[in-house]
C-alpha cells in the first residue's frame, strides 16, 4: 500500500469520525473545570471567597472600574461578620487583593459556560450528534448551572452569621464540581471509535467503580476538611494528636455531628478513607497481574496507582507544611485528575466489554 493510499485513507477515516470535534470539545470543558477547581482552591486557601457579597450572573461579570466602584464594593464587603471579626484590619488595597481571586472564579464560571453553549449550538446545527446524544449533553449544561447556584448558595451561608462559608456547602459545592468534572470525562471517552482489547469479568466494572466512588467520597471529605480549615491543626504524620487513633473524636452531641464539624474527627475521616483507597488499588492491581497482567484496557490500573501514590505524598506533605497554597491546590487538583482517570477506565471498560463480559 502507497503513502499517498495510506494518507488518503487517514483522511477518510478522519472525516467519517464526525464526532470527533465533539469529543475534544467536552475534553477542553473538562480541563477547564480542572482549572476552575484550581482558581476555587486558592479563592479558598487566600479566604476570597465572601469578597463579593452580591450575584449579578450578567452586569457582575464588569469588575469595578472607578474609585466610587471600588468603594461601593469595599463598603458591602465591609458589612459581613468575616470584616468585621477578622478583617478590619484590610485596606482597599487589601480588598482588591481578594476580590480578584473571587472575580476571576465567577469569570471563569460565565466563561465555561459560554464554552458549553456556543459549540453546542454549531454541533447541533452541523448535526454532529443526534438528539439521542443532544440532550445528555444538555443535561451537562444544566449540572454546570446547578454548579454556579450551589456557589452562590454556598457564598451567602457566609455573609450574615458565619465569618467564613458554611462547610456543608462547601463540600457540596466540590463535590458536584467533581460529577461535573467525570461526566465531561466519561461521555467523550465512551465516544471513541474502535473496539478497546482486554480481557472484562463481571467484577472489574464493579471494582473500577467503587474505587470511582471512594475517590469521590474522599473529595467530599477533603471538602469538610477545607470548610473547617481541620488541615491546619494535628500537621504530624503517622500520628494524630500523638496517637494513631486519637482521643476526642466524639465529644460533640449528637455523635453525627462530630464527623462534620469537629476538626479533629474531620481530619481523620479524611486519613482513614485515604488508607481505604490505598488498600483498595493495591488490592485491584494485585489482583490482575494474577488475572493476566496490564495489557489492553487494563493499562489504567498501573497508572492509577502512581496517581493515588501521588495524591498520598502530596496529601502528607502539605499536612505536615501546615497548608501552603501551592501543596494544597496540586492536592486538591490531583484528586480530580484521579476520579477523571478513574472515570475512563470504567468508560474503556465498558467499551471492551460491548455485550460479552466474561462471568
Amino acid at each position: 500500500m502507497t503513502t499517498a493510499h495510506n494518507a488518503a485513507l487517514s483522511e477518510t477515516r478522519y472525516a467519517a469520525d464526525r464526532l470527533r470535534p465533539v469529543r475534544i470539545w467536552l475534553y477542553g470543558l473538562a480541563a477547564f473545570v480542572l482549572l476552575m477547581v484550581v482558581v476555587g482552591g486558592i479563592t479558598r486557601l487566600t479566604e476570597s471567597g465572601l469578597s463579593i457579597t452580591s450575584w449579578k450572573p450578567i452586569t457582575g461579570t464588569i469588575p469595578p472600574l472607578t474609585d466610587a466602584d471600588w468603594q461601593a464594593e469595599f463598603e458591602a464587603y465591609k458589612q459581613i461578620p468575616q470584616y468585621t471579626v477578622n478583617n478590619s484590619w484590610m485596606s482597599l488595597e487589601d480588598f482588591k487583593y481578594i476580590f480578584f481571586w473571587e472575580y476571576l472564579h465567577r469569570l471563569l464560571g460565565r466563561v465555561l459556560g459560554l464554552l458549553f453553549a456556543v459549540p453546542f449550538v454549531v454541533f447541533l446545527v452541523q448535526r454532529r450528534f443526534s438528539a439521542q446524544l443532544a440532550w445528555p449533553l444538555f443535561g451537562l449544561f444544566l449540572l454546570g448551572g446547578f454548579q454556579g447556584l450551589l456557589g452562590w448558595w454556598m457564598v451567602s451561608s457566609g455573609l450574615t452569621e458565619l465569618t467564613s462559608v458554611s462547610q456543608y456547602r462547601l463540600a457540596a459545592h466540590l463535590t458536584a464540581a467533581s460529577l461535573l468534572f467525570i461526566a465531561l470525562i466519561y461521555v467523550p471517552r465512551s465516544l471513541e471509535p474502535g473496539r478497546v482489547a482486554g480481557l472484562v469479568t463481571t467484577g472489574n466494572i464493579a471494582a473500577a467503580t467503587g474505587l470511582l466512588l471512594l475517590v469521590i467520597l474522599q473529595i467530599g471529605a477533603g471538602g469538610f476538611v477545607a470548610g473547617l480549615d481541620a488541615g491546619m491543626g494535628y500537621n504530624t504524620w503517622p500520628l494524630m494528636d500523638g496517637a494513631l487513633i486519637p482521643n476526642g473524636m466524639g465529644i460533640m452531641e449528637p455523635f453525627w455531628r462530630n464527623l462534620f464539624e469537629n476538626n479533629l474527627t474531620v481530619q481523620f475521616v479524611h486519613r482513614s478513607i485515604a488508607y481505604l483507597i490505598v488498600i483498595y488499588i493495591g488490592v485491584l492491581i494485585w489482583r490482575q497481574s494474577r488475572r493476566g497482567g496490564f495489557s489492553g484496557v487494563h493499562k489504567w490500573l498501573p497508572r492509577l496507582g502512581l496517581l493515588v501514590l501521588a495524591q498520598v505524598v502530596l496529601g502528607i506533605t502539605t499536612l505536615l507544611m501546615s497548608v501552603p497554597i501551592d501543596l494544597a491546590v496540586a492536592h486538591q487538583a490531583t484528586a480530580f485528575i484521579l476520579a477523571g482517570t478513574a472515570m475512563a477506565y470504567i468508560a474503556d471498560l465498558r467499551r471492551a466489554s460491548c455485550g460479552n463480559i466474561i462471568p
